[in-house]
């Protein structure tokens, strides 16, 4: 009974060792592809990036809702973040309490998106010293086999598949860890300076309509009308 679990086992085992090798090539493939993107990334939109948010705050003071429309596609600031911006600002005429909801769901829709980035790079820094370890102890019960009986051949080929799908899962892993953790930090400063412009937006609106309030509209002054063609001087 027990050779017959023992058989089992070394079956599944062997089993998995050219999935595994597959989802290596994967993830190499995967790791290749991450840093591709994140090149393609720091050409269009790192480049891009000239904005410094502390000018933008000092610039948009006072502005009127068209101006600030205008002054945030001209600026140095990401598409996204203009993008939702200008969604803030077109709704200016909403209440307060729906704007500052409105900032609130832009935001949220940010990071769900920086998040989705990020979380195949976090799952491939996860899984692959997993993989590149299950396709290092597979092959080395072959290779201990072969080892007793004298057969030198085997045992070397057993330890190189060992020793490449190791490497090959530290590589991918490492490779996913570093692009991770630098959009991180590219993505954290892009929500938070996002954040404070949409501030910065609401309070300069919310001036503007308590400008327009204090001012009121304009007192139109009664026509002066002459006496000599009053209805009721001739009435008299």
């Amino acid at each position: 009974m027990s050779d017959l679990i023992k058989n089992i086992l070394r079956a599944v085992a062997s089993s998995l060792q050219i999935p595994t090798i597959i989802i290596l090539l994967i993830l190499i493939a995967a790791a290749v592809f991450m840093i591709g993107s994140i090149l393609v990334e720091i050409i269009t939109d790192r480049r891009r990036l000239r904005a410094k948010i502390p000018q933008v705050i000092d610039d948009i003071q006072g502005m009127s809702s068209e101006e600030l429309d205008r002054y945030i596609r001209k600026c140095g600031l990401l598409k996204r973040q203009k993008k939702a911006l200008h969604e803030l600002i077109s709704r200016e005429n909403l209440p307060d309490n729906s704007r500052e909801a409105l900032a609130r769901e832009l935001l949220f829709e940010e990071q769900s998106h920086y998040e989705k980035v990020t979380k195949i790079s976090d799952v491939i820094a996860r899984i692959a010293p997993m993989f590149g370890l299950m396709g290092t102890l597979i092959p080395l019960g072959p290779g201990l086999i072969a080892l007793g009986q004298g057969d030198t051949r085997t045992l070397s080929q057993s330890l190189l598949i060992a020793f490449d799908t190791t490497i090959a899962g530290l590589i991918s892993g490492a490779v996913a860890f570093v692009i991770s953790a630098i959009r991180k930090n590219w993505y954290e400063k892009y929500v938070v300076g996002l954040e404070t412009i949409m501030e910065c937006v609401l309070d300069v609106q919310d001036k503007e309509k308590k400008a327009v309030k204090e001012d009121g509209p304009a007192i139109q002054e009664a026509p002066v009308v002459d006496p000599l063609f009053s209805s009721d001087f001739w009435e008299l």
